[in-house]
């Protein structure tokens, strides 16, 4: 993409959470939402084959690395069929973009300079159709080279992303590119992501939330006034409830931490949607009272929730549009043949199930 009017298509998303749940057996379930209150991201399945063919389409009509897939994958696209937001590969690989506007910084595109470049928003497909692994992954990094996928007409690259990357074995990942072009991959062991700043600040900030914990607060006297709880959860006060990445990510930490044990993959992937519902985002709270004109005609801001059960090699989503979940089977799907294909992730309604008992 090379010019501003095609940069308005560029994807970017908000305010996304991803968390990471384990069975009781160590099968990994890594899931997340993904949220643009801009405009409809017009995200769509797509199932990519082995041996697809891929180019990275670089800035000013560069063209950057080519190569050819190991693995077939599923994801899902956002804005452009060929950006993939989340997905998985048929090896176990799972990997997904996270908006970092404000703190990914990529290193200066030279047009000059493109033989080892691709472009930000190709490294999840790069990924999912070459490597198998997290360690793979690390060491193939340091011989690519990312590049924006837009620079407008006054020469400002488009804002980036951060990455989690996850595989079967239990691996899990953050890689951050920052400070034009230095390259920080942290591994995630508290298994959450959102967006900025950067991760290892979002780890430390969870020291300022040392007392939060589930439950509920003892009753207790002061003078001669006796104190109790209202309800349960009270031994939680203080957990942030706003939208922003910080309380987003404090909010996924003590959710994943007191998950109750999972003892199948089923039940964890069950257990990340239910988790993943409390960051769902009204369309309305992205827009101050005096930009309520801009606010789009879509019904949510959190556009789709996927969940990737990597042991069962099972790709879970929900859409804005539709709150059933669909499933796509990887075990079942021929990735030896065909070409990249793209289908709609719903029927673009809420749909139910009547369950009205007939007498």
């Amino acid at each position: 993409m090379t010019d501003r009017t095609q940069s308005a298509s560029a994807p970017a998303a908000g305010a996304c959470t991803g968390i990471s749940l384990f069975t009781t057996q160590g099968d990994p379930v890594h899931a997340r939402t993904i949220e643009w209150g801009n405009f409809d991201l017009n995200s769509r399945l797509i199932v990519s084959p082995r041996g697809h063919r891929y180019i990275s389409q670089l800035p000013m009509e560069k063209q950057g690395i080519s190569w050819t897939g190991n693995y077939g994958f599923v994801g899902i696209s956002v804005s452009q069929d060929n950006f993939i937001g989340e997905g998985m590969n048929e090896a176990g690989l799972n990997a997904g973009l996270f908006y970092f506007k404000g703190f990914g910084s990529l290193a200066p595109f030279d047009p000059e300079d493109v033989a080892a470049s691709i472009i930000d928003m190709d490294l999840v497909r790069w990924m999912l159709s070459q490597f198998a692994t997290v360690d793979e992954v690390k060491a193939a990094f340091p011989a690519i080279k990312v590049a924006p996928v837009f620079i407008d007409a006054d020469s400002n690259p488009s804002p980036t992303a951060h990455w989690r990357v996850t595989d079967r074995s239990g691996g899990s990942i953050v890689i951050e590119i920052m400070h034009e072009g230095q390259v920080h991959i942290h591994e995630n062991h508290v298994g959450v992501i959102t967006n900025p700043p950067d991760f290892p600040w979002q780890v430390l900030n969870l020291n300022n939330y040392i007392n939060v914990r589930p439950g509920i607060v003892a009753p207790r006297t002061v003078g001669d006034l006796q104190l109790k709880s209202f309800g349960y959860g009270t031994a939680a006060w203080g957990l942030p409830g706003d939208f922003s990445p910080p309380s987003r990510f404090v909010r996924a930490a003590f959710f994943r931490s007191t998950a109750p044990p999972l003892a199948t993959p089923i039940e964890a992937v069950s257990e990340a949607f239910h988790i993943l519902n409390n960051f769902d985002i009204p369309i309305g709270v992205e827009f101050g009272e005096d930009e309520r004109e801009k606010i789009p005609d879509i019904p949510s801001a959190t556009q789709w929730t996927a969940v990737s059960d990597l042991a069962s090699r099972l790709f879970y989503f929900k859409t804005m549009r539709d709150s059933a979940v669909k499933r796509v089977d990887l075990n079942q799907i021929d990735f030896e043949s065909g070409s990249e294909s793209a289908y709609a992730l719903d029927k673009g309604s809420f749909t139910f199930a009547d369950v009205t008992p007939k007498r």
